[in-house]
């Protein structure tokens, strides 16, 4: 068994000094320090810089670097890695071949999982999920209970939060914002100011975006664009290469289905659908 450099270390929590150690990886090197209180597995690897206090733990082959801190009662677990500036505290957990670094924070009860990134200064936090090759980078904010994952995609200062779903190949972006109970799926894309909420569903190749907002049971999908101060509520169905960009369309009738059509022609679907 190899040997442990044993002492006590301030690591700035309010505790003051407490009985520390510094973790000898793998190779032999001495690296960061880590409180008695926390657990670091002897195949873990700790650089010099990091620290992990608490009650966090590190297991497997998962690698703490630069100056990247772990507490709480944080878990970094398999082939994860958590480096630069990057931190991870409360009930979290960064497993698989997860990767947080930057100024990337994952907290509360978050999971960030199998092949997922997380990094510059997003935020991950609450319940959230991120999973599969999904990334949250910028300053993206997830939290609440929303899920992203498949090759999904937050980034700039874009937030999903509530019940929200990300996920295939979507991508949220600028300062995007879904949230409630909404999807984004495919390739589909929200961006700029763009919301898309409540039970809605923007998929396919559909793009929402500008200061747009898709709610209510909306589906949006295909190659629909939506965008402007355009506002699309209710129940309808749009999709194929529809085009709406200015006005507020209320759908209360039973599912309209509004296909390629330009939003001058939209009133007078909806009149017949009514």
């Amino acid at each position: 068994m190899r040997a442990e450099i044993k002492n006590t270390f301030n690591f700035n929590d309010g505790k003051g000094p407490v009985p520390a150690k510094r973790h000898i990886n793998p190779n032999g090197s001495e690296g960061g320090w880590v409180a008695d209180s926390a657990s670091v597995a002897l195949s873990a690897f700790i650089e010099k810089d990091a620290l992990v206090f608490g009650n966090a733990k590190i297991y497997g082959d998962a690698s703490v670097s630069g100056d990247a801190l772990i507490y709480g009662n944080a878990q970094v677990s398999g082939n994860a890695q958590v480096f630069g500036n990057a931190r991870v505290w409360g009930d979290a957990r960064v497993w698989g071949n997860a990767i947080v670094y930057g100024n990337a924070i994952v907290y509360g009860n978050a999971i960030v999982s199998v092949n997922a990134w997380i990094y510059g200064n997003a935020c991950v936090s609450d319940n959230a999920l991120i999973y599969d090759n999904a990334e949250v980078s910028g300053n993206a904010w997830v939290y609440g209970d929303a899920w992203v994952y498949g090759n999904a995609s937050i980034c700039g200062t874009a937030q999903a939060y509530g019940g929200a779903k990300v996920f295939e190949d979507a991508q949220a972006y600028g300062g995007a914002k879904v949230f409630e109970d909404a999807r984004v799926s495919g390739g589909a894309k929200v961006f700029e100011d763009a919301r898309v909420s409540g039970n809605a569903w923007v998929f396919g190749n559909a793009w929402v975006w500008g200061d747009a907002e898709v709610f209510g049971k909306t589906w949006v999908s295909g190659k629909a664009k939506i965008s402007g101060k355009a506002k699309i509520f209710g129940k309808a169905k749009i999709k194929g290469d529809s085009k709406i960009k200015k006005k507020i369309f209320q759908f209360d009738f039973n599912y309209s289905f509004i296909e390629d059509l330009e939003e001058e022609k939209i009133k007078e679907k909806e009149l017949e659908n009514s």
